[in-house]
Order: C-alpha cells, then structure tokens, then sequence
C-alpha cells in the first residue's frame, strides 16, 4: 500500500526511442473503472498484475496505489472479465538525470496517442524535462488509462 506520485505529458516525437534502456509490451483491462477507485489486470511480458488505485486528489498528482503480482493465466482469465476496451501499448523506460520515465505508445483504438509519466516523491519535486515532452496533461482525465479503455483516442473530436 502506497501513494503514487505522478505527472503525466503528451509526447511531441518518437526521439525518446532514441534514449530507452527497456521496453515492455503491456495488455490491461478493467474490472472496475469507478471515479473514486479502479480495479485493473496487466499483463506485462511475462509477469501479471492485479492493480486497485483511488480517487486521485485535487491536482491530480497523488493517489493511493495497492498492487499485487498474480499468475498470468489468472490474469488472462480475469481479462475476459474486463470492461469492453483493452488498452494495448508498449511502455519505454527512459532515464533523465535522477528520474525515469515511462513512455507509452498506444495501439489499436487509441493508436496515436504517445503519453510519458514520471513518479516523484514529492509534488513539488523539480526534474530535467527531455526535449521530446509536451504538454502537460496530469489531471486530465481523459488520458488516463481507465477513460480511454471507455472512450478511446481515435473516437475524440
């Protein structure tokens, strides 16, 4: 159990794919997409998750995060489960100075969307922005994982 502290930004070209160090591809869906809790399975490679987050606070930085890992058979089963859209995307890992972050490129009905994350121990907490980050879109709703797995990218005017 924990408090997850993070910013999120559209990503204005692929020159991160330059710099990453690691990539995974990631399948996820959600049990639960509830505006004050979700409930998400992912399957990354070859490891599983059972993931619940909270309600995030008002700027939209900090929530809480519980995560167990499960068997990927489970989670294959409990994906079946899953509200209609699955988010399928391959996440870079991409270090800057003191911090990584996390690059997803998104596919099938939110392809064209490329979003980077990062976790900060604190909200205040200052870092190096890459050349290749955009604008900041922590907060927005829309770009979390759990709205697009209802109302995907390619369907936004």
């Amino acid at each position: 159990m924990s408090l997850e502290i993070e910013r999120k930004f559209l990503v204005k070209n692929e020159d991160f794919k330059k710099e990453f160090y690691q990539k995974n591809q990631l399948k996820q869906g959600y049990l639960n997409s509830d505006k004050n809790r979700t409930v998400r399975v992912r399957i990354s490679d070859n490891r599983s998750f059972l993931t619940i987050k909270g309600k995030s606070n008002s700027t939209g930085t900090t929530r809480f995060e519980w995560e167990k890992e499960i068997d990927k058979m489970e989670a294959e089963q409990l994906l079946l489960l899953c509200e209609p859209l699955i988010i399928d995307k391959t996440r870079f890992y991409v270090k800057s100075e003191n911090h990584i972050f996390e690059v997803d490129e998104f596919y099938g009905d939110n392809e064209g969307l490329i979003v980077a994350e990062i976790e900060l121990s604190s909200e205040n907490e200052s870092f190096k922005k890459p050349s290749w980050l955009g604008k900041e879109v922590t907060g927005d709703k829309r770009y979390y994982n759990s709205s697009l797995s209802k109302i995907s990218f390619k369907s936004w005017t």
